[in-house]
């Protein structure tokens, strides 16, 4: 089968903070997970928005918890875009070592028994997977098959990249996302971790002093990882918790160091992501198509 943007969609789900996904792409749906705060359940980026969430956690006396989508979640998804005549769908998420997400969209694909959705586990997170749903609506652009979009989604497995840096290692901790002595080491005055996703889960770096050295962290990581050039297709993204003033320098950096970059996204990030990097996380993504 021939996959057009016309008979294939793209479905996400909300750790991929790509909030306005069917705004750009008609193909394109986005599936909530769930935000706790005292046993009040509400939707990610459709009950709260990141300004609601960050304005919400600040007053919190306790943390939130997060929740994955139920398989029924899914499939009332699938069956909308079945319907609508979607003879293919991708659904692409959130590493199943931090969620167990990818799960319940794998039981909503069996329960619709037609062998119609394909899920991919990205081993990646927020808008990492944003990048892969662009990377396979190029593709649909010009038209493509299965295979071929099977092969990108292991390309993009082995190359794609994302460093981040937190204002504080508490949130992760407490979530389970990195080790206690991890947290610990990182509550330095102004010490900033940075940290990457390998293998679906979280893992550090290195530490620095400052954000102008967190900056030239992610600078030396992009340049060494990174080729420039016409033709190369180098994208580039950020997301930010509650932290706008990272946005102009990283995207002047990278700029800089690779001018031939395109930012294809630039995002808050929502309220289950932000539970566990916590307020003042900053995200750089890229990935070489």
């Amino acid at each position: 089968m021939r996959l057009t943007r016309e008979n294939t969609a793209i479905v996400l789900d909300s750790t991929s903070d790509f909030v306005d996904a069917r705004d750009r792409h008609a193909n394109m749906r986005l599936v909530p997970l769930y935000v706790l705060f005292d046993g009040e359940a509400l939707r990610d980026h459709v009950d709260i928005t990141p300004e609601g969430f960050y304005e919400r956690l600040a007053a919190a006396k306790t943390l939130p918890t997060t929740s994955q989508p139920t398989p029924a979640d899914f499939l009332a998804t699938y069956e909308e875009l079945a319907a609508a005549g979607f003879d293919r769908i991708w659904s692409l998420h959130l590493t199943s070592k931090l969620s167990g997400t990818f799960e319940s969209a794998q039981r909503a694909a069996a329960q619709l028994g037609d062998d119609r959705v394909r899920v991919v586990d990205t081993e990646t997170a927020s808008l990492s997977v944003a990048m892969l749903a662009e990377a396979i609506d190029r593709r649909l652009g010009d038209g493509t098959t299965d295979e071929e979009v099977a092969d990108l989604v292991e390309r993009f497995k082995r190359s794609n990249r994302v460093v981040f840096t937190v204002a504080t290692l508490e949130y992760l901790q407490k979530g389970g996302r990195i080790g206690k002595a991890q947290a610990l080491a990182g509550s330095l005055l102004n010490v900033k971790p940075i940290l990457t996703v390998e293998d679906g889960v979280v893992v550090p770096l290195g530490r620095v002093r400052g954000r102008q050295k967190a900056l030239e962290e992610f600078a030396k990581l992009f340049v060494a990882e990174t080729e420039d050039g016409d033709g190369l297709g180098l994208h580039i993204a950020i997301a930010h918790a509650n932290a706008p003033e990272w946005i102009d320098v990283i995207t002047d950096m990278a700029h800089r160091v690779r001018p031939k970059a395109t930012l294809d996204l630039v995002q808050p990030l929502g309220a289950v992501v932000g539970t566990h990097a916590g307020p003042g996380a900053v995200g750089f993504f890229w990935f070489q198509d």
